[in-house]
């Protein structure tokens, strides 16, 4: 069986690959998506497999992503993973250039991710594809 960290590297080509589908595969059936930090109207969470597959189904429409390799920080439990990594992105419908600062807390279950906390900055994602009103457009 894959390490965590191997899951969550795999999920990282998986997303800069467009692969949201199975990106969100990787998800354990109760599996749960975090934002801590949402601007005003976007969610804070996502359960479940099939909902995290349709909350980030249309990813590879608004973004094309490269990922920097991940920094792990050690821990005490196998199935724990904190990473710190970068994105360099391209919002499609602008063209214009973003880079991204992203820290993954990742709890894993039998090689299954049962809870992915996202702390990253959304306002810069926002912004680049032509503020909240444009994002929403395109949700």
């Amino acid at each position: 069986m894959p390490t965590a960290r191997e899951v969550f590297a795999r999920g990282m080509d998986l997303a800069a690959e467009g692969r949201t589908r199975d990106w969100a595969g990787l998800f354990a059936e109760d599996g749960v998506l975090e934002f801590p930090f949402p601007p005003p109207g976007f969610t804070t969470r996502v359960v479940g497999r099939s909902e995290v597959y349709e909350h980030m189904k249309h990813l590879p429409e608004l973004l094309e992503v490269r990922f920097s390799a991940p920094l792990f920080h050690d821990t005490t439990d196998p199935d724990l993973v904190i990473a710190e990594f970068t994105s360099d992105n391209v919002a499609v419908a602008t063209g214009r250039e973003f880079r991204q600062s992203h820290l993954a807390v990742v709890w894993f279950r039998a090689g299954e991710i049962v809870r992915y906390r996202d702390f990253w900055n959304p306002w810069v994602f926002i912004e680049t594809l032509g503020g909240q009103d444009a994002l929403q457009g395109q949700r």
